[in-house]
């Protein structure tokens, strides 16, 4: 799975698909996790709070793309806070749909007076609760966990989903979390901030 796949599983209950996160929270952090697997892919990069493409061409994954073709239809928007705003906004709605469509998620409508609501439950609720497991174990062992991976972490504790993933680990595990974000290559690292920044900034407003 990619990081938006796996932050989305992490932060919704593994059985009814209701959101763990203030809705904001939630949407920031998908919104992360797509810039981050384009940043992975060496698309876009991140630095000094904005956003740049380095490579035009299109990523084999079709969210991926549909991002990265936003990102260069706004040449005039770079600001990395602008992108996590604006991407989180349909967030929920493109990565629920990606794992529809990987079988990972189903998609449930229910009507309520006169509004449909929609939500994504699992098909299989031990894939559902994969991600969080796999992130506690990687943090209870000595080897270091892979870029990819160090970054869902820091996007899980930026948005306040530590206890989700860490709710019955060690210390040890504790403390290694607080030293992969400053571990991170640079672009990640600053996307991580931002990320928090972002969700900081979104509470303090009482966003709804």
């Amino acid at each position: 799975m990619l990081i938006a796949d796996e932050f989305f599983l992490i932060a919704h209950n593994d059985s009814r698909g209701k959101a763990r996160l203030h809705p904001t929270a939630t949407g920031l952090g998908l919104a992360a996790g797509l810039l981050g697997e384009l940043v992975l892919f060496g698309r876009i990069t991140v630095s000094g709070g904005l956003v740049t493409v380095l490579d035009r061409r299109p990523p084999a994954d079709a969210l991926a793309h549909t991002v990265l073709d936003q990102l260069l239809g706004e040449p005039r928007h770079q600001a990395v806070r602008t992108w996590l705003s604006f991407l989180a906004q349909t967030a929920v709605a493109s990565v629920g749909e990606r794992l529809a469509r990987a079988g990972v998620l189903r998609r449930q409508e229910s009507r309520r007076l006169l509004r449909t609501n929609l939500s994504y439950v699992p098909v299989d609720l031990n894939t559902a609760a994969w991600p969080a497991t796999r992130l506690r174990t990687l943090l209870e062992r000595p080897e270091p966990p892979s870029v990819p991976d160090a970054l869902l972490l820091g996007l899980v504790a930026a948005t306040g989903l530590t206890r989700e993933v860490l709710w019955s680990a060690g210390p040890l595990a504790h403390q290694r979390l607080g030293v992969l974000v400053p571990a991170l290559p640079a672009p990640l690292k600053e996307l991580v901030g931002q990320t928090e920044a972002a969700v900081g900034a979104a509470v303090l407003r009482g966003t709804p």
